[in-house]
């Protein structure tokens, strides 16, 4: 099966309602890790890349270990994201190497560091749209600066995020600004900030209204029923990883991600697409650990990175069945990129004519 932009999948999920995990990559072990999960599921997925992962891996790597993926996995639809692009380059360049969707984080300035304003967020999410509309790509957007409500600090990981403390009310997205955000730009996705952030240390305690603010999605989805909501930074750290992970020398301190079940209340309420990637990282370093000291005298990598990736597997197996994307595979047929970019020519999917009124 061909890969797939990001809009029609979110199309589908949002129809028959269930979300799909994002997982990060930056490896050949990862991706087949996390494609037989998707295989043995019948699930779509979403295969993101960072920044990092692009400076790591390279392009030309990154895209030929795809296309492999998509030859080997011929009946799954693969939609391939730019994770937090953080200016047009990043993303044109992302489309140049086979990409079908790609992020433009506007809500920072280019360095990926400082908060930005929203006319500034608005004008280049909205010229990277127009241009990624034009050969059929998606776009995703973000609105609200990623961070915990708890500490309020902002978070940076894999050369993204932001550094510092903020208020309150700049860690939230605004649902009145998310309208006219979403008329003006064009987006297919948007994501919102509502106290989560990357990496594994999001919360000291297990999250509660307090410090996850579920109430954003509800009420950005009451006013803008028909947009894909993404939650970032959802990874929910389980503790039996974490406990895997420190018996074997590791020394993680005592942390909480974001459960399941509030992930799974935010699928209910419009949120289609949900990025995990310090879970995958877990999976595969605890297990990693594990063979070291178990087997001292180890020395072939395969015998590391097989168990690392059985590990994977099982964990994102267990987001497919959790997030209802389990046995939606098989239906979709995608779309070529023609077609899609007819369809944004034609006005077919254009926000701005849903919710120009925003605007």
């Amino acid at each position: 099966m061909a890969k797939i932009t990001l809009r029609q999948l979110l199309d589908d999920a949002a129809e028959h309602g269930y979300g799909v995990p994002a997982f990060n990559i930056n490896n050949m072990e990862q991706g087949l890790a996390i494609l037989e999960a998707a295989a043995g599921a019948d699930a779509p997925v979403i295969l993101q890349v960072s920044r990092g992962a692009r400076s790591y891996a390279g392009d030309i790597m990154l895209a030929h270990m795809v296309d492999a993926l998509v030859e080997m996995f011929p009946a799954i639809p693969i939609c391939l994201h730019q994770d937090h692009g953080n200016n047009e380059a990043t993303c044109l360049t992302a489309l140049q190497h086979g990409f079908t969707s790609v992020m433009m984080d506007g809500s920072l300035e280019a360095d990926a560091r400082t908060p930005a304003s929203f006319d500034y967020n608005v004008a280049i999410t909205a010229k990277v749209a127009e241009a990624a509309h034009a050969v059929g790509a998606s776009v995703e957007g973000e609105l609200g600066v990623l961070g915990s409500l708890e500490s309020g600090e902002g978070a940076a990981e894999d050369g993204h995020g932001f550094e510092g403390q903020l208020a309150t009310d700049q860690l939230l997205t605004d649902p009145a600004q998310a309208q006219e955000f979403v008329a003006r730009t064009d987006v297919d996705a948007l994501a919102i900030a509502m106290g989560t952030s990357h990496g594994a240390y999001k919360f000291s305690r297990r999250p509660d209204g307090d410090i996850l603010a579920m109430h954003v999605i509800e009420e950005i989805h009451s006013r803008l029923p028909g947009v894909h909501l993404v939650m970032h930074g959802s990874s929910s750290v389980p503790e039996p990883l974490q406990e895997m992970f420190n018996r074997f020398g590791g020394q993680m301190r005592p942390t909480w991600g974001v459960p399941v079940d509030e992930i799974v209340r935010g699928i209910r309420h419009g949120v289609r697409k949900v990025n995990i990637d310090t879970d995958c990282r877990l999976a595969m370093t605890a297990e990693f650990r594990r063979i070291a000291s178990q087997k001292p005298d180890e020395f072939d990598p395969r015998k590391f990175l097989q168990p690392a990736m059985d590990q994977l597997r099982q964990l994102c197996r267990e987001r497919f069945e959790a997030f209802g994307t389990a046995g939606n595979a098989a239906r979709i047929r995608p779309r070529s990129m023609a077609e899609m970019a007819r369809r944004y020519a034609g006005g077919e999917l254009r926000q701005a004519n849903r919710y120009r009124d925003a605007a």
